[in-house]
């Protein structure tokens, strides 16, 4: 309901009979959290007086300074199709605020509009778009998923192959309802993987609609007895799942990576972007691919995954790619980053890279259009193509390493996150996996 006023709103809530609203925020590994409230408490809520624990969220506050408020984005309101007609759901997506009326610095949303306002205060405004790939797997006879599906589709398959159709279908009327623009949907190359893709927006907009996207997904896949996820790679045998972002600057109304002077259409502001991110790529990962399980799709044996930074006009095995002949729509694809992330962490870092890019003018190399899987180590090797990090602990040393990107977190946001994950790959370390059960157990 963007532009819509608090009036206007608890209208709206009257008349169409929303019961219960719920307010919405993100913790720093990317988890929506909310607190529900009854209509009742709806003018509180928008004035923002909505008190929470924030010592109980992952990567907030201590216990000595736990009070946190909830102020609601007006323009994110919105009510969820799949809940009853009667007695409706309504949300809004929220910032997070100290008791002093300051702003928590380790907001994830808060670091995102930080960014955006450095991109301003350049003269661009950020728009990016999400590619995100999940996987609709069966749930067994308790309701709790598998990894298991009888499907056997692939790319753009259609039913009876493509067994998720009808889930897809209500997934994408029920986004629309919601005030998505839907590009387009498919079956993806994997039995049981799907895409939906819908139309780029301001980074915030688009990290707040990431986050309802995912949520969409997967509650519409349990009405369907199905269990959507977005993890990387949930199967050895089958291909992963990556949240390619389409990024692009825009300067006084317009496209600031399109130049009609530039045979390739390229401006200097784009391939500065694209250095940016090539140059802090190591740290960048930490955020964009932040769980274990992100390296098992980054791997050469992943064909639909980059490995190596490396960028192009026209092939796909480049971590950054330029479509050919977009003119007025040229954009960057960004193709590392995986639907595990903190969106608004994953949008800023970006933003942040490709900035100094065109700050400090980082030409990166030049463009390489042969399949760099097929090239020997040593092609690569002279081409100066060095591979992404191999494991989430590669990633987090490279982010300690990086004043850049880690300042974009913020020191305390920055400690919390390198301290949890590096537990998290500690805890992957000591856990005995059936790998090594069924490889040792027989044999030693």
């Amino acid at each position: 309901m963007e532009g819509y006023s608090k009036k206007e709103i608890i209208n709206f809530v009257e008349e169409e009979d929303v019961e219960f609203i719920r307010l919405q925020f993100t913790d720093m590994f990317g988890t929506m959290k909310n607190m529900a409230i009854t209509k009742g408490q709806l003018e509180k809520a928008m004035n923002n007086k909505c008190l929470f624990d924030g010592s109980l969220i992952e990567g907030f506050a201590k216990s000595e300074e736990s009070d946190m408020y909830l102020y609601p984005d007006l323009t994110t309101f919105v009510t969820f199709p799949w809940r009853p007609q009667t007695g409706k759901v309504g949300r809004f997506i929220c910032d997070i605020y100290r008791a002093d009326g300051s702003r928590f610095e380790g907001d994830p949303r808060y670091i995102l509009q930080k960014m955006q306002e450095e991109a301003k205060s350049m003269g661009y405004t950020f728009q990016a778009g999400p590619e995100c790939e999940f996987f609709l797997f069966n749930t067994d006879e308790n309701g709790n998923p598998t990894t298991k599906t009888s499907e056997k589709a692939g790319y753009f398959d259609l039913a009876p192959l493509d067994t998720g159709e009808n889930a897809r279908r209500d997934m994408v009327l029920m986004l629309e309802e919601m005030g998505f623009e839907i590009l387009s949907s498919e079956h993806e190359k994997s039995p049981a993987q799907h895409e939906i893709d819908f139309m780029f927006d301001e980074g915030i907009k688009t990290a707040d609609n990431i986050q309802t996207f995912k949520m969409a997904v997967k509650t519409i896949a349990r009405r369907h007895g199905l269990h959507a996820t977005f993890m990387p790679k949930p199967r050895n045998d089958l291909y992963g799942s990556g949240m390619h972002l389409n990024i692009s600057l825009q300067k006084d109304g317009n496209n600031a990576f399109y130049s009609r002077d530039a045979a390739d259409g390229l401006s200097e502001e784009a391939r500065y972007f694209i250095g940016g991110i090539m140059a802090h790529i190591d740290a960048i990962s930490a955020v964009t691919n932040p769980t274990v399980n992100s390296y098992k799709r980054l791997n050469p044996g992943d064909d639909k995954a980059p490995v190596y930074n490396a960028w192009s006009f026209t092939n796909r095995t480049a971590l950054i790619r330029v479509p050919s002949n977009m003119k007025e729509h040229t954009r960057i694809d960004f193709r590392s980053p995986d639907s595990s992330s903190n969106p608004y962490l994953a949008l800023a870092v970006c933003l942040k890279a490709g900035l100094d890019g065109i700050k400090n003018h980082i030409v990166p190399p030049d463009p390489i259009e042969g399949n760099i899987f097929e090239m020997s180590p040593a092609t690569r090797e002279k081409a100066g193509i060095r591979t992404l990090p191999g494991s989430l602990k590669d990633a987090i040393d490279s982010l300690e390493k990086d004043g850049l990107i880690k300042g974009v977190l913020g020191a305390e946001l920055a400690d919390k996150y390198i301290a949890a994950k590096r537990s998290e790959f500690s805890d992957y370390l000591t856990h005995v996996s059936q790998w090594e059960v069924d490889e040792y157990l027989y044999k030693i």
